[in-house]
C-alpha cells in the first residue's frame, strides 16, 4: 500500500505565487505520508486571457516551472504529476498542455499532452472556451510503470471520452491520474459522476486533483478534488480552496476486486 495525495489549488496569474503555494501543499502532502502527489491542471498559471499560457511556455526540458518540479519532487522525496503546463509546440501561436511526471529522486520519467481540447459553451452560461485557439492537441494515451501501480494519465475534458480509459485498461492502467480545472458548472453536474464512473468501468484508482475556488480571471472552478477506489467508493474529497486529499492505493485490493469482478476479462468489443 501507498499513499498518495491531489493537490487543491486556485491558482493565479502569478507564477510566483502558485509555485510558492504549490510546494506548500506538495510539503504538507509529504508530511502526511504521501509517497505520490499529483498537482492541478494550470497549476502554474490561471491567466486572465487564454493566450497568457503562450507567455510563460517552455521549451521541453528547460525552464523554471520544470526546475520547480524536478527539484521539489527532489527536495521532498515524492513522486510529482506536475498537473499541466506550457511546453512549446510546433505552431509558433500555440503549446502542449503537458502533464510531466517526476520521481523521488527529481528525474522525469513521462510526459503525457491533453488530447481533448475543451472546445464548448456551457449550457445556461456565457462561458464560452476554446482551448484550441491556443493548445494544440496531443496524439498517444500514456500508461506507464511506477512503485504504486501502473499508472495512466489524462487531464480535464480526457475524462468525457470513455474509449479513451478503456485504451488504458487495455494498456494495464491500475492507477489514473487525472489533473483538472473542471468549470463550477460542469464540475456540479458531472465531476463526482464522471470520476466514479471511470473507476468502476476500468476498475482502476483515481486520484483526481481539481482546481477549486475564485480566479482573478472570472472564472470559478469547482473543486472536490478527490481519491476514489475500484469500487467506486470516494475515500476522501476536499471540496473549496487550496488544500489537498490523501488515501491508500492498495494493489492487493485492486487485484482482488478484479479478479471477483472480471468486467475487464469479459469485454466483448476490444
Amino acid at each position: 500500500m501507498s499513499k498518495c495525495a491531489a493537490i487543491q489549488m486556485a491558482s493565479s496569474p502569478n507564477v510566483g505565487a502558485n509555485l510558492l503555494e504549490a510546494e506548500k501543499l506538495i510539503a504538507e502532502a509529504a508530511k502526511a505520508g504521501a509517497k505520490l502527489v499529483a498537482l492541478p491542471e494550470n497549476f502554474a498559471l490561471m491567466g486572465e486571457h487564454e493566450l497568457d499560457k503562450i507567455r510563460i511556455r517552455e521549451v521541453d526540458g528547460h525552464g523554471p516551472i520544470q526546475n520547480f518540479l524536478a527539484e521539489t519532487a527532489q527536495k521532498y522525496g515524492v513522486w510529482i504529476v506536475g498537473g499541466t503546463m506550457p511546453i512549446a509546440g510546433d505552431a509558433e501561436n500555440k503549446v502542449r498542455a503537458a502533464c510531466l511526471i517526476y520521481n523521488d529522486r527529481g528525474e522525469r520519467v513521462a510526459r503525457y499532452d491533453k488530447m481533448h481540447l475543451f472546445d464548448v459553451s456551457v449550457p445556461g452560461t456565457d462561458e464560452v472556451y476554446r482551448e484550441s485557439d491556443s493548445i494544440e492537441a496531443g496524439a498517444h494515451p500514456l500508461v506507464f510503470d511506477t512503485p504504486f501501480g501502473r499508472m495512466g494519465v489524462a487531464v480535464c475534458y480526457d475524462l468525457r471520452f470513455p474509449e479513451f480509459f478503456r485504451e488504458m485498461a487495455r494498456m494495464g492502467m491500475e492507477i489514473l491520474v487525472i489533473p483538472s480545472a473542471f468549470t463550477a458548472e460542469t464540475g456540479a453536474a458531472h465531476w463526482e459522476l464522471l470520476l466514479r464512473a471511470r473507476a468502476v468501468e476500468n476498475l482502476c484508482y483515481i486520484i483526481a486533483p481539481n482546481q477549486g475556488g475564485f480566479h482573478l480571471n472570472g472564472r470559478k472552478t469547482f473543486g472536490h478534488s478527490m481519491i476514489v477506489d475500484p469500487w467506486g467508493m470516494v475515500l476522501d474529497c476536499y471540496k473549496t480552496g487550496g488544500g489537498f486529499v490523501a488515501a491508500e492505493i492498495d494493489l492487493e485490493r485492486l487485484e482482488k476486486v478484479r479478479t471477483a469482478f472480471p468486467v475487464l476479462q469479459h469485454r466483448r468489443f476490444i
